[in-house]
């Protein structure tokens, strides 16, 4: 058994990509996962995956979501270790302890070169703290995410890889999920 968790690019987010969580757990479901389960409203799965690699996972869960729901949207599968690691390496323990919706944890699709990180960091017009570790961002968004110029967008552009993010909450309940 190799507990998966699936996070999903810009679902049901400002009427975007509306798809029930219902639905995903069904195609999930569907597909032989077992133990389905979702997290809130934003397109967060844990599942067991079986013996498929990450990269492998993702290719099959974005063609079976695009030919089943109609659902086109990039999917990031890590398995628990990987997430648990994610938990244990963050680098922003007191800022995660003193205000976790603030922190906010990239899942990347590749890990970015050295010079890319630095080039996003040079893109920082506030007060945003950027951090780079493998194929995860951690960025502290301390006046907030809603005002923030440093937007998915942009991080994407800079880092040259698709991304999506999870404040700090979502990424310890995640992962308690994982570990239950």
């Amino acid at each position: 058994m190799t507990i998966q968790i699936a996070l999903l690019r810009a679902v049901n987010v400002a009427g975007h990509a509306a798809i029930a969580m219902s639905d995903l757990r069904d195609l999930l479901t569907g597909l032989g996962f077992k133990e389905v389960r979702s997290l809130l409203q934003s397109g967060n799965l844990v599942f067991d995956g079986g013996r498929q690699t990450t990269a492998a996972m993702e290719r099959l869960l974005e063609a079976e979501a695009g030919k089943q729901l109609d659902l086109d949207t990039d999917f990031f599968v890590r398995t628990a270790k990987e997430w648990n690691a994610v938990v244990a390496e963050n680098p922003f323990r007191d800022e995660a302890r003193r205000d976790p919706g603030h922190l906010v944890v990239m899942a990347l699709k590749q890990a970015p070169k050295a010079e890319a990180v630095e080039a996003l960091r040079a893109a920082v017009k506030g007060r945003e703290i950027v951090h780079a570790e493998g194929r995860h961002t951690y960025i502290i968004y301390p006046d907030g995410i809603g005002r923030s110029r440093l937007t998915n967008r942009v991080i994407e552009a800079k880092l040259g890889t698709r991304a999506t993010g999870r404040n700090w909450n979502t990424v310890v309940k995640l992962a308690a999920l994982a570990n239950a």
